[in-house]
């Protein structure tokens, strides 16, 4: 039901995220610009804008009430993924080969590592390397627990100098 709207708006949907908060419960639709997987868009060339976040939602909502599939109260978010975005398929870690992510692993690494910071490299046969640093670790995907890529900061500005 949700994937349709979506589409009609022109985006392509990302993850879908039912959990309780403070608040209570929230559902959260994940989009971004329709064909950003195929063409292995970065975050940025994907993002969509609150604009269209609201359009969906404004369509989306009452579907979701017709249709009653949550049987409790909730508030409905839509955005997009953001540049720290969920990593949940190998699709998701072919498209962001070379970028750096965030790993948690069901199982511990050999060294003992549960946790894996890296660049990610190409997934083959099940299996992505990460590198860190001087290290590199061939993670099987089966055993990722969560992944998410990680959003750095450029460089700081030098002393004395200023941005304008």
């Amino acid at each position: 039901m949700i994937l349709p709207i979506v589409s009609a708006h022109g985006a392509e949907l990302v993850d879908i995220e039912l959990k309780t908060e403070q608040q209570g419960w929230v559902l959260r639709v994940y989009v971004e610009k329709l064909g950003s997987a195929e063409k292995r868009a970065t975050t940025r060339d994907a993002a969509v804008n609150l604009e269209l976040c609201a359009q969906i939602a404004r369509d989306l909502s009452p579907a979701l009430d017709v249709a009653d599939p949550i049987p409790h109260h909730y508030h409905l978010e839509v955005s997009s993924p953001g540049v720290e975005r969920p990593l949940r398929n190998e699709r998701d870690f072919v498209r962001f080969a070379g970028e750096k992510a965030r790993l948690k692993l069901k199982t511990a690494t050999p060294e003992g590592q549960k946790v894996i910071t890296g660049t990610l490299g190409e997934p083959k046969e099940g299996v992505v390397s990460v590198v860190d640093g001087p290290r590199t670790y061939d993670v099987s995907l089966d055993n990722v627990a969560a992944a998410r890529l990680v959003f750095e900061f450029g460089p700081a500005p030098k002393p004395g100098k200023h941005s304008r």
